[in-house]
């Protein structure tokens, strides 16, 4: 299957970079998001970062141009039947989701791949919305996509072979590593990196040690390039907690159980960098 235009539904952090990535590769996008202020702030963030690869040598103006002029922005899914490729990068939780995959499933032609960027939530469970089961897939991209080369790729129950090698086709036509993970609570990153990240977390809660000192225990100790409470305020606290839950939700493991001073952190509106403040202030 050629896959010439991908729609992104989601103008979060997460659904600027797969557009900004979807358009440097050639590929005409559309960009969906009931808001038209967060289209117009991802538009920015995307002209920003290609402005900053242009002061390194890396693009030209006319480049940054052409990129641009591949983006076309819409606040109605309805346009989605002009894509072979709709990604949905929304916020994790699973009623949202599957209220946008209905709505696709009745506008998209039956050929078309539904995909979803969740970082943890059953690709099966969110495939049950629609009619299409053996054409949804989970395409989980890292942050920042344009700097990550990974992609994980999430077959669900009924996931045919044909979309699954589309998808992995498209994922290099992107410029990324695709890895194939089975459908299991949080794929392989976050079940490996979460905990990690809720550990940390309850080695403060703990009084074992301050953010500051457990960021440069494992820089220096493990030569990790971010300290994983400075990877937590990136990522979002809330993002943290709900991968968390998953988590927990889905093994029924006590492993998995969030750290109470996340929870804490989360209900005071400390999110990280996208509200100001989360285990380090930040100025804009």
């Amino acid at each position: 299957m050629s896959i010439a235009t991908v729609m992104v539904v989601g103008a979060g952090q997460m659904g600027s970079g797969i557009v900004q990535v979807a358009a440097s590769s050639g590929k005409s996008v559309l960009w969906q998001d009931v808001s038209a202020v967060a289209l117009e702030k991802g538009l920015q963030h995307i002209a920003h970062n290609l402005d900053r690869s242009m002061a390194k040598g890396r693009l030209s103006g006319s480049e940054k141009t052409a990129i641009l002029e591949r983006i076309e922005v819409t606040p109605s899914l309805d346009q989605a039947d002009r894509a072979q490729l709709v990604i949905e990068a929304v916020t994790e939780h699973m009623p949202v989701k599957q209220a946008i995959f209905r709505e696709l499933d009745a506008v998209c032609p039956p050929e078309t791949i539904l995909a979803t960027n969740t970082s943890s939530l059953p690709i099966t469970e969110i495939a049950a919305a629609t009619g299409r089961t053996g054409q949804v897939i989970g395409m989980h991209f890292m942050n920042p996509v344009p700097v990550m080369p990974l992609v994980e790729i999430i077959r669900g129950l009924d996931t045919s072979q044909a979309v699954f090698e589309a998808v992995e086709q498209v994922a290099r036509e992107l410029g990324k590593t695709p890895v194939e993970v089975q459908d299991f609570p949080g794929f392989v990153s976050n079940r490996v990196l979460m905990p990690m990240i809720n550990e940390a977390i309850f080695t403060v809660y703990e009084g074992v040690a301050s953010p500051e000192a457990v960021d440069t225990v494992m820089k220096l100790g493990m030569r990790h390039p971010m300290g994983p409470l400075e990877l937590a305020d990136l990522i979002g606290l809330d993002t943290c907690l709900a991968i968390m839950e998953i988590l927990h939700e889905g093994f029924k493991d006590s492993k998995y159980r969030p750290c109470p001073l996340l929870r804490k952190y989360v209900k005071a509106g400390r999110l990280g960098r996208k509200s100001g403040q989360g285990f380090y202030r930040y100025s804009e």
